[in-house]
């Protein structure tokens, strides 16, 4: 904000440190040939934004479901399993062409990785990723293509604004189509 004359902004200490002299901007600022001003007015716009990290985007008040449970058996093989960290316990779907798991989120997300373990021999060849905001309809967000390991497989998804995520398992590597997670992360930022 100006007030009745030039001001300078803090990079004028740089030049005054001994760097090399660099070129004045508007108002009297040293400005930086590879840092462009993209307000002169509030230098701080001038900084490139460091990118927000990953955090963990599951929590207790993500409501979760999931397409099926082998033999209904809830309590050892149920939903809860993917997230519990434990790996002796996993979900389990029954026998099925399609299987998927959704996450509604307590509040809006956005999504940039995912982070997903099979068991090798029940995993997916093809998971894809739809999304949504609350009151809206799922839109596809990307087709994923695992591998039939039992390693934790991690990946970039385009960064999206969502409240609700749906995870569809095609192309089961078992003959009778079920797959078993042993852990499921959804990463990005918390809005």
């Amino acid at each position: 904000m100006l007030s009745g004359g030039p001001q300078c902004c803090s990079r004028v200490s740089i030049a005054a440190q001994g760097s090399p002299v660099l070129p004045r901007g508007p108002h009297c600022c040293w400005v930086s040939p590879f840092l462009p001003l993209a307000d002169p007015v509030s230098p701080q716009a001038a900084w490139p934004q460091a990118a927000m990290p990953a955090e963990p985007l599951i929590c207790a008040d993500t409501a979760t479901r999931v397409s099926s449970v082998l033999n209904r058996d809830v309590k050892q093989f149920g939903k809860k399993h993917m997230f519990d960290t434990s790996e002796e316990t996993c979900w389990n779907s029954d026998q099925g062409t399609c299987q998927w798991v959704t996450l509604d989120f307590p509040r809006t997300v956005k999504v940039s990785q995912l982070h997903i373990q099979f068991q090798g021999g029940f995993s997916s060849r093809l998971c894809t990723l739809e999304g949504c905001r609350a009151g809206e309809g799922l839109v596809k967000i990307s087709d994923l293509y695992p591998e039939d390991i039992n390693a934790m497989q991690r990946f970039q998804v385009e960064e999206t604004v969502l409240d609700k995520l749906k995870i569809t398992f095609e192309n089961s590597t078992d003959f009778f189509g079920r797959i078993v997670v042993y852990h499921l992360g959804v990463l990005g930022e918390r809005l």
